[in-house]
């Protein structure tokens, strides 16, 4: 079972299993292809039949190994998951899974620390993120009103109802084509500026910045987190050795102690 265990958790296995998921990403690009499923469709679907295989002796290896320590962790469910996926039949009302296929490409994100960091600072930092998007929400929806009472009657087509008011300003906020819509408002409401420039400093430059002040901090307090987790090892590992070594010494103080009254009667008979 160590073997087992050592051969799973190697280098050589982990990056196999990337390599296969490589392959296989560059397949299910190959399959949206009409010509090349005509060429070598079967093959390629071949491969990838492999592939899945694969897939499902590594999670049965991972079982084996770990057994119910495997479900305790995240990144093992999330691969699980995937390979369940892949495995349902996609046919009948199920044929939309076969796109489903490339969500195998995700489990690079399981197999590379610094994809899998990246992502536990996201999932961390999804509290902040929420408050943030509830403020998101309530600009829009001010700023939509706004609109849509300012401009509706003259621009109907934009501002003409809250719903079209809300998919224009998220437009404003993406910065695509904002100054086209500022134009065209200005041909009626001349102040419109006083309106735009307000809300893109709000929503862009100041809103959508704390979402990346909030993730950066979860990195941050991630990386605090990991860093006090090493000290706390290597303080356990350092008390582990200076245990041993107080009993080390100890047992040579003791063996001296019984090697005295010898040591002290072999010196009389030399002297003798």
């Amino acid at each position: 079972m160590q073997k087992l265990k050592s051969f799973v958790e190697s280098d050589l296995f982990t990056w196999s299993i990337m390599a296969l998921i490589i392959l296989n990403a560059v397949t299910l690009a190959l399959e949206t292809s009409p010509s090349v499923m005509a060429e070598i469709g079967p093959q390629l679907l071949a491969f990838d039949k492999a592939v899945l295989g694969v897939f499902v002796v590594e999670l049965l290896l991972k079982l084996i190994v770990y057994r119910w320590a495997f479900f305790r962790s995240g990144w093992n469910l999330f691969d699980l998951a995937i390979v369940t996926i892949a495995l349902l039949p996609a046919t009948g009302p199920l044929a939309v899974l076969r796109a489903l296929r490339v969500l195998r490409v995700l489990r690079l994100i399981s197999l590379l620390p610094q994809m899998r960091k990246v992502v536990e600072a996201l999932v961390f930092s999804l509290p902040g993120m929420a408050s943030i998007a509830m403020l998101m929400g309530v600009v829009f929806f001010v700023g939509s009103v706004v609109a849509t009472k300012l401009f509706g009657a003259a621009h109907p087509e934009i501002f003409g109802t809250l719903g079209d008011s809300l998919f224009t300003l998220f437009a404003v906020m993406t910065l695509e084509g904002w100054a086209d819509i500022a134009r065209e408002v200005q041909t009626t409401h001349p102040q419109a500026y006083l309106f735009f420039v307000p809300f893109i400093i709000i929503s862009v430059f100041a809103v959508l910045n704390l979402f990346i002040a909030v993730l950066t901090n979860s990195m941050q307090e991630m990386q605090k987190v990991e860093l006090k987790a090493e000290e706390e090892i290597a303080a356990a590992h350092h008390r582990e050795l200076s245990v041993e070594i107080e009993t080390l010494r100890r047992e040579i103080q003791a063996l001296r102690a019984a090697l005295e009254p010898v040591t002290k009667h072999a010196a009389a008979l030399t002297k003798g």
